[in-house]
């Protein structure tokens, strides 16, 4: 274990960042979600197709590509961005299209009148959606949104291909001054596994308060 004990630092720089980097992505895609989400059920034909678009456009390419292109390709174009920030706006924008999709169908499941009686208060579509629709729909959301965010969780190990060192780089880097790639990436993925616990049990907490069952 002298393996694993020798690179405490290293392996604690890394979960640090990649817990920054989780949460950081997160905030993002929910942010971005929330808004496509909107676009997807707007009474605006334009603002619909943009949203389905934005959609379709990010997952059907893989994360990894995208990644790729932020951090070689945006250069070659005058956009420069650090490494860190730009895996964080890459995943952010990734996740935010599953996220929409998670809102998308939590809106789906409000009772249409609800939504129908705030207009004929005199509500616009974006008040009755911001006060009305969407509150419910991110409280009937909560499990697919857990289920995201341990997605995103996993996904920040694809941001070591562009050379941020978060976990899985700092534990490839470990291994490779000593070696030991059993030991070394056996631990990385029981660190993965308690994070991803923790997030587990902040989903499973706020649906037993939040959630509502329809």
């Amino acid at each position: 274990m002298n393996v694993i004990t020798d690179h405490l630092a290293e392996f604690g720089d890394g979960l640090l960042l990649t817990v920054e980097l989780t949460l950081l992505a997160l905030a993002g895609a929910l942010a971005a979600g929330i808004v496509v989400a909107a676009m997807r059920v707007s009474p605006v034909r334009v603002l619909r197709a943009a949203g389905m678009a934005y959609v379709e456009t990010l997952q059907n390419i893989p994360l990894l590509v995208w990644l790729v292109i932020a951090v070689f390709g945006l250069p070659e174009i005058g956009v420069m961005a650090g490494l860190f920030t730009s895996a964080v706006v890459v995943i952010a924008l990734y996740q935010g299209a599953y996220m929409a999709e998670a809102i998308r169908s939590g809106i789906n499941a409000v009772p249409a009148g609800q939504g129908e009686a705030a207009r004929a208060l005199g509500l616009t579509f974006v008040q009755s959606l911001r006060l009305v629709v969407l509150p419910q729909a991110l409280r009937t959301a909560i499990q697919p949104l857990g289920t995201i965010a341990i997605m995103t969780l996993m996904n920040t190990a694809m941001a070591a291909a562009v050379g941020v060192v978060e976990l899985t780089a700092a534990a490839n880097r470990v291994n490779l001054a000593e070696a030991r790639p059993i030991y070394i990436f056996v631990t990385a993925g029981l660190l993965y596994m308690a994070l991803s616990a923790v997030f587990g049990l902040v989903t499973g907490t706020l649906e037993r308060k939040l959630a509502i069952l329809r």
